[in-house]
């Protein structure tokens, strides 16, 4: 079940989103907010998968509640709905899944969230097959491809995983393999005293890391053995902080 949270300040579009909501199979509402401090509040207690977002609210703007969001450990799927189309830009520049201009149909809403549906994470049982390990099984193996060649890699080895919403590479040894699963179905199966999501698209193994240090934002750069570098978001770097002796 995809949950999804709606911030719109106008009545009746609030309504009608919310009444489309409820219809599609597949979707549970829940939170309706009427400006952006409001949403950007309950995104991060909620942390629903999609949010369909009005950009010109009260308080902060669908875009800056977005932008908000960008170094948050949860990110959620974002449909933008508003009146004016000079923001479609920025939009996508945000990775917006879709956005739909005032008065749109209740066609084109099912259009947005099909494809939002679409980019939905696997279930539970399709990620254990794709692992080939039962679904409560902390990851120790896994298989992975390459040149050809199916082969076993011991978790432990593994560096730094990076994706987008689809794939993974996996970082290992000097090599990578493009394993296709998004990240978040690796997260959960992961030894958490060893691994750590720095930020949305990358989770290290901190047995590689050489160090961190901070930045300029008082974020922390984290560099790995192997001389790369990936800046934790703020949430992340504040809990290493608060680690440190």
């Amino acid at each position: 079940m995809t949950t999804v949270l709606i911030a719109e300040d106008e009545p009746l579009a609030a309504e009608s989103l919310a009444d489309w909501v409820k219809a599609t199979p597949g979707l549970q509402l829940v939170a309706v907010c009427e400006d952006g401090e409001t949403a950007l509040e309950q995104i991060r207690a909620l942390k629903p998968a999609l949010v369909l977002t009005d950009i010109q609210m009260p308080g902060l703007t669908g875009i800056q509640v977005v932008r908000a969001l960008q170094h948050d450990a949860h990110q959620p799927r974002v449909i933008f709905t508003t009146a004016y189309d000079e923001h479609a830009l920025t939009a996508f520049e945000l990775h917006a899944l879709d956005y739909l201009l005032k008065p749109f149909s209740r066609e084109r809403f099912d259009e947005a969230v099909g494809h939002a549906l679409r980019e939905a994470a696997p279930s539970t049982a399709e990620v254990a097959q794709a692992l080939g390990t039962p679904p409560d099984a902390p990851l120790t193996r896994l298989l992975v491809r390459d040149q050809g060649k199916i082969f076993p890699l011991q978790v432990n080895d593994i560096e730094c995983l990076r994706s987008d919403n689809k794939y993974t590479a996996i970082q290992s040894k000097g090599r990578s393999y493009l394993v296709r699963l998004p990240i978040a179905s690796f997260e959960e199966r992961l030894d958490k005293s060893r691994f750590l999501r720095l930020q949305r698209g990358c989770i290290v193994n901190l047995d590689f890391v050489d160090s961190m240090t901070p930045d300029e934002n008082s974020q922390l750069v984290v560099q790995l053995r192997d001389g790369s570098r990936i800046t934790a978001n703020r949430e992340v770097s504040k809990m290493l902080r608060e680690q440190s002796l």
